[in-house]
């Protein structure tokens, strides 16, 4: 559907360009943002791979797990029905973590084995037949992975100063205060959702 939808904007653009006398300009515009693409994803490139040595360096090193072990109090209050030393919880940490700090794609692997062990913890609790409906846990990992706090916004950061903000780093304070403000939300309505299930 999003396929379409883009196709039908840049359609719209090039037609509208041809009707007023304006192709000329929307060929420019093609060209000059192809190689804004291509600028901005050798940029991204580098500070992906940047980030990402890092995160492996602090796996490598203890430090993850080691923020994954102060973790735990709110893992646990989080996701209070997980049992302890499952492997879902050393999984949500890791995304936890690389959320904190702003790398969603350093978090996807993790958050996926996440769900993947989520999975099977409900297929344990169920005998081994899955009703296809996610579970409690499942849910609310998921509300927490998009509302995703973030103390370092990296790709926002980096979007900033590739075009030409006086100070990219400003935005980290507001940043900060929306994820914030979304994560609790999420996390309110997480257990609002769990306490009306429980009494049903």
């Amino acid at each position: 559907m999003l396929n379409y939808l883009w196709a039908f904007m840049v359609l719209i653009g090039i037609v509208y360009g041809a009707v007023t006398g304006n192709i000329e300009a929307v060929s420019n515009g093609i060209l000059d943002s192809a190689v804004e693409a291509v600028t901005l994803c050798i940029k991204m490139l580098g500070i992906i791979a940047m980030w990402t040595g890092i995160m492996h360096i602090g796996e490598k090193s203890g430090l993850v797990d080691a923020a994954a072990k102060r973790l735990s109090p709110l893992i646990k209050f989080l996701f209070p029905r997980i049992p302890d030393k499952h492997p879902a919880k050393e999984y949500i940490a890791t995304n936890m973590i690389a959320n904190f700090l702003g790398l969603g794609w350093a978090a996807t692997p993790a958050g996926l084995k996440a769900m993947e062990s989520l999975k099977e913890l409900d297929e344990e609790r169920s005998g081994g037949k899955l009703s296809g409906i996610a579970s409690n846990e499942m849910c609310t990992f998921l509300i927490l992975n998009i509302s995703s706090l973030q103390l370092i916004p990296v790709n926002m950061i980096a979007y900033r100063s590739q075009y030409g903000s006086a100070n990219p780093t400003a935005i980290i304070a507001p940043a900060i205060l929306a994820t914030l403000i979304s994560t609790l939300s999420g996390v309110i309505y997480c257990k609002w959702k769990c306490a009306l299930i429980r009494k049903t």
